[in-house]
């Protein structure tokens, strides 16, 4: 039997309002480790989103180091793979490679192709080996694929399923009776639910692809990018989701990472293990939105400050307040029922108050928190009435991308899109 456990979008390096989560990856990956040498793992299936950054910051690099270490001491034989995905720089993630691989970790940045154009995809198949070295299964793992890794010509999300379609011919090739057959994806795959931290990467459509694109002999679909836990359309198709909450809408997102054991080339069972949380979210209210009088009374009740705990683990709080005038005494009127509790407060919230036009946007709705055709959109009805042409939505899904990306190819930043 080969044990697998699927995880992703660790987000490395990632701030809530500018403060830090060192401390909550530090326990993540301590957790993971434990989980590793309980649970009898043969191999991590990381699928993108290392790091939260193209250019993580030195704490970040040093977490990812860290894990590699302390994964191979707890599990010696340990097979890690990682996939690059759209936060991740594919050449620095990649340029250690050769020590990572010496360690049993291979990490996989880019789509190369030979001088005639087609897939190289023997360094895209990596074998997985139970702890006798036998070969257990074959993953195709296909990192996020950026238009370089793409043929230019014809419909971008045709060119997605191509590369998918080629990288698994390349492993049935390779695989022998017996050995599973896995996949590796950073991508929104159509039906799958989205959340308000995940940077965009599909426009009008384009580039989700369905669950078609994984042959029925494909034992286990490992999936990146959807911060939200969930299995599309087979039991064996899933994103792990991320293992802590990226955004204060996250609160009550369940993360876990999924265990998969294969006996042979069958899938013989999956199992999800939930990851423990060391910072609470709070949000006053937990629902919706409330008047101030009624905000000021709860933040009272909450909780005074423990100096015993450490100010990295205090739990993040999002106040919602419901206006029906302005309040410009506002932050200062919660920062003062703040005083001495131990949340820290890391975000107003403001909706505003009254009837509002049917179909108009909620006040409450921050710009960064929607899609950029979703602007686009908005924008040429009220301007010009009418659903956004066809035409108009293409031209901008081409110039959206070239702005999005994190890093070009050969790791030179990139322009930043909007941050997760």
């Amino acid at each position: 039997m080969l044990r697998v456990l699927h995880t992703s979008d660790w987000h490395l390096g990632h701030a809530l309002h500018d403060l830090p989560r060192d401390r909550e990856h530090a326990a993540f990956l301590d957790w993971l480790c434990d989980t590793i040498a309980a649970e009898a793992i043969d191999a991590v299936l990381i699928s993108g989103d290392v790091f939260d950054a193209g250019n993580p910051p030195a704490r970040a690099l040093a977490a990812w180091y860290g894990f590699v270490a302390a994964a191979r001491r707890h599990r010696p034989h340990l097979t890690v793979v990682a996939i690059a995905g759209n936060h991740d720089s594919p050449a620095r993630l990649t340029a250690p490679a050769p020590l990572l691989a010496a360690a049993g970790v291979h990490v996989i940045g880019t789509v190369g192709r030979d001088a005639g154009g087609a897939i190289d995809a023997g360094p895209l198949v990596v074998p997985l080996r139970d702890a006798s070295g036998a070969i257990g299964a074959l993953v195709a793992a296909v990192p996020y694929l950026r238009p370089g890794d793409l043929d230019a010509d014809g419909d971008r999300g045709d060119a997605v399923r191509a590369v998918f379609r080629e990288v698994l011919v390349a492993a049935r090739q390779q695989r022998q009776p017996g050995q599973a057959l896995l996949a590796m994806g950073h991508l929104h795959l159509a039906g799958g639910l989205p959340s308000k931290s995940e940077r965009g990467i599909v426009i009008a459509g384009e580039e989700v692809i369905g669950g078609a694109a994984f042959a029925d002999d494909v034992a286990y679909v490992a999936l990146g990018h959807l911060h939200r836990a969930q299995r599309v359309g087979a039991e064996h198709v899933r994103y792990a989701g991320s293992p802590i909450p990226l955004a204060m809408a996250e609160a009550d997102y369940h993360h876990q990472v999924v265990v998969v054991d294969l006996a042979g080339a069958q899938l013989s069972g999956i199992r999800t293990l939930p990851i423990p949380r060391t910072v609470p979210l709070v949000r006053v209210p937990r629902r919706g939105a409330s008047a101030l009088p009624q905000v000021l009374a709860a933040l009272a009740e909450l909780a005074p400050l423990d100096e015993g705990v450490d100010p990295e683990l205090r739990p993040f709080l999002e106040v919602r307040v419901r206006l029906d005038a302005p309040a410009p005494r506002l932050r200062t009127d919660v920062e003062a029922a703040m005083a001495g509790k131990h949340p820290r407060l890391v975000k107003i919230s403001v909706e505003a108050g009254g009837a509002r036009t049917a179909g108009a946007p909620r006040p409450a709705e921050v710009l960064a928190q929607l899609e950029p055709r979703e602007v686009v959109a908005r924008l040429w009805q009220r301007e010009h009435g009418g659903e956004l042409p066809p035409a108009i939505a293409a031209a901008f899904a081409a110039l959206h991308r070239g702005l999005t990306e994190d890093a070009e190819p050969d790791g030179r930043p990139g322009p930043r899109g909007a941050a997760s």
